[in-house]
């Protein structure tokens, strides 16, 4: 995914529900922060971009919108060749305080609307939660092109409610890459 396919997307998700903000939840919130040119290939290959609302119903009304409109398989997604996977603000474990720490896409591609994209380190904290293969590998790619430092990956991660099961064994892999 590029930088300008994102703010197709928040603009396309706004649309839809008829807001003004979205929160960029999943792996492609980097480019919020970070070009498709300074970020590894690997890191921009999905085709797919998570957005919740910025705030729904509890039956998650507007999120059940932006995927039937934007989702997988969706004329959009045939058009376009990416689509929206709408989430819920709750999908994924999240360092404290990561609200104030949002970075805004915002400018003339997004006509109006803006999405809130997690801080990177946010986003890795998350990813090493979530402990999927792909994750570790998304977060060693930065690391590795240091556009994350480690050392202040550990600390976010401990920003993390103790009670989380899996945030010692994120720690735990942060501090050995």
């Amino acid at each position: 995914m590029r930088r300008d396919e994102l703010e197709h997307a928040i603009r396309a998700a706004t649309d839809v529900i008829h807001g003004d903000r979205v929160i960029v939840i999943g792996s492609q919130s980097i480019l919020g922060s970070f070009t498709e040119d300074q970020l590894p290939a690997t890191i921009t290959m999905s085709d797919a971009v998570d957005i919740a609302p910025f705030s729904d119903d509890d039956a998650g009304t507007l999120a059940d919108s932006i995927d039937s409109v934007l989702g997988e398989w969706s004329p959009f997604h045939k058009e376009f060749g990416f689509y929206v996977q709408a989430a819920e603000r709750e999908t994924a474990v999240l360092p404290d305080d990561w609200e104030y720490r949002l970075v805004g896409v915002r400018n003339e591609r997004t006509r109006n609307s803006t999405g809130l994209c997690l801080d990177p380190y946010d986003l890795c904290a998350a990813k090493l939660i979530a402990a999927r293969p792909k994750d570790h590998a998304f977060v060693l790619a930065l690391i590795e092109s240091s556009l994350i430092e480690r050392v202040r990956l550990v600390d976010r991660i401990r920003l993390i409610d103790p009670s989380e099961p899996r945030r010692d064994a994120a720690l735990s892999w942060a501090m050995s890459v």
